[in-house]
Formats: structure tokens, sequence, C-alpha cells
């Protein structure tokens, strides 16, 4: 009988790095570097800054920005030329399961919109609602739907690479 052991750790700044060792049985492990994505590393996550929480900003969203949807999302826009930066408000209802399913929900969006954020236009205040069928979604079901109504509202300001005609 063979048994594998698998360790992952996080290498310290200024690169971070995920480092996998997996040993076999009683023979030394062989480790392997790779970049960490940006969710391994620890204290990243959505800055307060970058949040919408109090009612009457979401009001203000609702009132004056445009709304676009899919069937999983509902996504209002406010430009705000003056900010420098977005900032995202998530509204899950409690029709959408207990307050573990509501919360994964939440995370799941939270994640997308940090993997996104190089790409998504600043200067706009994003409210997010959350339809039935995001309930039974992984991340990646989030993600990519999320994209879908984020192109429809012309959320993504893409940095293409110039093309080089030689």
């Amino acid at each position: 009988m063979v048994f594998f052991s698998i360790k992952t750790e996080l290498s310290p700044e200024p690169a971070p790095e995920l480092v996998v060792t997996i040993g076999c049985g009683y023979r030394p492990g062989i480790k392997v570097k790779i970049p960490a994505p940006i969710y391994f590393i620890e204290g990243v996550r959505m800055k307060k800054k970058l949040r919408i929480k109090k009612n009457d900003e979401f009001q203000n969203v609702f009132q004056n920005g445009e709304s676009f949807a899919n069937r999983q999302f509902v996504v209002y826009v406010l430009d705000k030329p003056n900010q420098d930066y977005f900032r995202i408000g998530l509204s899950v209802s409690k029709k959408m399961g207990n307050a573990v399913v509501r919360n994964q929900i939440k995370r799941y969006i939270r994640q997308s919109f940090l993997e996104l954020m190089d790409d998504i236009k600043i200067g706009r205040d994003y409210v997010v609602i959350a339809r039935k069928p995001t309930s039974e979604m992984d991340f990646f079901q989030v993600k990519k739907s999320l994209i879908h109504v984020l192109k429809r509202s012309n959320s993504f300001a893409f940095k293409r690479k110039p093309i080089n005609k030689d």
C-alpha cells in the first residue's frame, strides 16, 4: 500500500507563491512552486471603501442608475465620474435559503468582482441582486453569469495589448 501526502503553504511576500509538497510514504517530498492566485493570499478581500452599505446609497443607485439582468442576477449601475474606484453593494433575499447559503452567494460575488477588478470600469457604483437560481450554482457558474450581465451593462474596460504588425 502506498500513501501520498500533499502539503500546501504560502511563501512570503513580495511575490507570493503557493508551495505544494507531494510526498510518497517515507520518501522525501517534491516541492513545486506556482504563483499564488489572489484568493490564496491572506488579507486580500474587498476593502470597505469598495462596498455600498448604507440604505441611502442603495436607494440612490436604484433610483438613478440603469438596470441590467439575466436569469441569475440583476445589476444596477450608477455612473460616478468623480470617484476613482468602483463600489459594489450586494442583496440576497431570505428566499434564497438560510444564512449559510446567502453568505456563500455573497462570497462568490465578492470574489468574482475581486478577480475581475482590473477589467471593471471605475467611477461606478454596482448593486447586485441575486435571483433564486444562484443558490444552486458553484463559484465558476456565478462568475460566468456575472461576466455575462456585466458585459450587457458595458462595465468592462478591457486593457488590450496593441497588435504588432511586423
